[in-house]
């Protein structure tokens, strides 16, 4: 996707880690960026296309913070720095503040849903399972939208 900047939380990062999809994102988008404070939520050495890049201004930073936690008051702030922004936001509370702001979201399970689209992966459902697997909690109900827009259901 030319000229825009993805910006992902630790979710994501995590989620797709610990399935070995984290390659996804790099296929998907070249290079997404996140904060330090995602990199330290996140506790594992990143691959070379994850940039770092710190909130400029930490007033944002702060006002956020009052209402969400560190790590996606920094992501939200930092894409309020940026034009042309897909967030990465699984949490639903997140996602509604990010939507309100005017960014585009996309989740872990969009990111699946897209790799699929795109012709990386043949299927999401074994994602989906593998997520599960690993512990990380769906909403069944998006878990069906997903699998009902892949045409897996």
């Amino acid at each position: 996707m030319p000229n825009i900047t993805v910006i992902a939380n630790t979710t994501c990062l995590i989620a797709l880690s610990k399935i070995d999809a984290i390659e996804l994102l790099k296929e998907l988008y070249e290079e997404i960026y996140i904060t330090q404070e995602i990199a330290l939520e996140f506790g594992e050495s990143l691959p070379e296309w994850v940039r770092i890049e710190n909130v400029k201004n930490k007033k944002y930073q702060q006002l956020l913070d009052l209402y969400l936690d560190l790590g996606e008051a920094s992501v939200i702030a930092l894409a309020l720095e940026k034009v042309n922004v897909l967030l990465i936001l699984d949490d639903l509370k997140r996602r509604k503040e990010a939507e309100r702001l005017g960014f585009r979201i996309s989740g872990t399970l969009g990111i699946l849903f897209k790799a699929k689209k795109v012709g990386l992966i043949t299927e999401v459902k074994a994602y989906v399972e593998k997520l599960k697997a690993a512990g990380f909690r769906l909403s069944p109900m998006i878990e069906k939208e997903i699998l009902k827009k892949s045409n897996e259901i």
